[in-house]
């Protein structure tokens, strides 16, 4: 694909949207996930909390008792990054009164008891440990039914690098999810363009046969979008072919009236001997060179747009042979394709093609007794028909008289007499022939030339 390339664009700009979405995509999920787990683990610090503040107990004069609780086992493993701790209010408040195994000797530094808590009966806090590393918290206050008892304030803290390795590992398998994700849209992407751009590669197939003369306007399906300038583009066509008919028209009328008086102009012209009738005989011979020029390249270019035309021959003759078939269904005649046909193709129009071969196949299936064989050979650069019967055949001295207007050789059969002389008129059209011959089944032979088209 080089850089000036719509699928270039198309691909990169579309993988660059892509990329980015599935980017904001994977920040989005990691997000939900990392709040997924804090939730988490503050879930389980709230259950803690409430653990704890059902195993504590009073104890005069100025002691503090925790009770058996069903406690995470790294709440006894030191520095395990999961602590409780109990600090006294009140008049003589003090940190760490009492606090978890898994503190080891260091105490938590909590900020001001706040003036209330929330209605949950528990709040967040911000916290960070002796080494550092920052805590997530949460805390009440506690007051025991005991006269003497002071205001508590209980807390359980956990490291947030507790959410590191399930955050990690997330990560892990959404980056795999998302880069297997992101290449299969690619290859999506990438066959979707193909699919979509396939038309345009259609279109200019068939412009390039418009262009080479294969074809007289663009044949085809495409799609909705393409198909406005595919219409519009065959309508300048058209346009153009009628332009260009109507010029070739009115240049050999042009010709046809100029011969006329140049014509009188030479007959009146002629008698004389005098130097203005010599100069007059001179100057009308080189005007009539130079209409019957134009008019012969007038002619020479009609002939190149025609040679333009390619029709495929087996398409069209098997679908005759299926319909004289049924035509002469009655008489209970064979119509069959040589199995020596060749797949060739008719330098004209598809309805001349018609129009020439059913005349020539109805014609043997007329004369016919029980069997037709058409069959097609290309031949030095012309495609050679041949139609052959098992009919009683044409006597030698009417092969020729046969391809007149209006004659008939059997009047027995129903017919204008006037299907052969098409056959011939339209060769010679074409710059072909038509000839009858003896067949090899007995009855006649029909042989047609017709120019085959370039490239078969």
């Amino acid at each position: 694909m080089k850089a000036g390339s719509l699928r270039l664009r198309l691909l990169a700009g579309t993988l660059a949207w892509m990329l980015l979405a599935i980017a904001l995509v994977g920040w989005g999920l990691r997000a939900l996930f990392q709040e997924h787990v804090t939730q988490q683990l503050q879930a389980q610090l709230v259950m803690q909390l409430d653990h704890l503040s059902a195993s504590v107990d009073w104890v005069a004069p100025g002691g503090v008792s925790v009770g058996s609780m069903a406690a995470d086992p790294r709440l006894a493993q030191p520095l395990s990054g999961l602590y409780w701790q109990i600090d006294r209010l009140g008049a003589a408040p003090q940190a760490g009164v009492a606090r978890s195994r898994s503190l080891w000797d260091q105490v938590l530094r909590l900020p001001v008891v706040p003036a209330s808590y929330p209605a949950s009966g528990y709040s967040v806090l911000p916290l960070h440990d002796a080494q550092g590393h920052e805590l997530l918290a949460v805390a009440r206050p506690l007051q025991l039914p005991e006269d003497d008892a002071p205001l508590l304030r209980l807390v359980v803290a956990g490291d947030k690098a507790l959410l590191a390795e399930p955050l990690q590992r997330f990560t892990q398998m959404l980056l795999m999810a998302l880069g297997m994700l992101a290449l299969g849209l690619a290859l999506a992407v990438a066959v979707q363009l193909q699919l979509a751009l396939r038309p345009l590669k259609l279109l200019r197939a068939r412009l390039a046969g418009v262009r080479s003369g294969a074809a007289a306007q663009l044949e085809g399906s495409f799609p909705q979008e393409l198909q406005p300038l595919v219409n519009e583009f065959n309508h300048v066509l058209q346009e153009n072919a009628d332009m260009v008919q109507r010029a070739r028209t009115q240049a050999g009328n042009l010709a046809h009236a100029v011969h006329t008086p140049l014509s009188i102009l030479a007959n009146a012209a002629a008698p004389e001997h005098t130097p203005l009738a010599l100069l007059v005989q001179e100057q009308v011979a080189i005007a009539s060179r130079q209409v019957d020029y134009h008019l012969a390249r007038a002619r020479a270019a009609a002939a190149v747009r025609a040679t333009g035309l390619r029709t495929p021959v087996l398409p069209p003759l098997l679908e005759l042979l299926h319909t004289m078939q049924r035509l002469h269904a009655a008489r209970d005649l064979s119509f069959e394709l040589a199995p020596q046909a060749q797949d060739v193709a008719f330098r004209g129009e598809e309805q001349d093609l018609y129009e020439l071969l059913g005349n020539l196949i109805d014609n043997a299936g007329k004369s016919a007794r029980q069997r037709v064989v058409v069959d097609v050979q290309l031949s030095e650069g012309q495609l050679c028909f041949t139609v052959d019967d098992d009919g009683p055949g044409i006597p030698e001295a009417e092969r020729e008289h046969m391809f007149e207007r209006g004659v008939q050789l059997d009047e027995q059969r129903p017919g204008s007499g006037l299907g052969l002389d098409i056959v011939r008129a339209l060769a010679e059209t074409y710059g072909g022939s038509v000839q009858a011959q003896a067949s090899p089944l007995g009855g006649a032979r029909l042989r047609l030339l017709l120019p085959a088209a370039n490239g078969v």
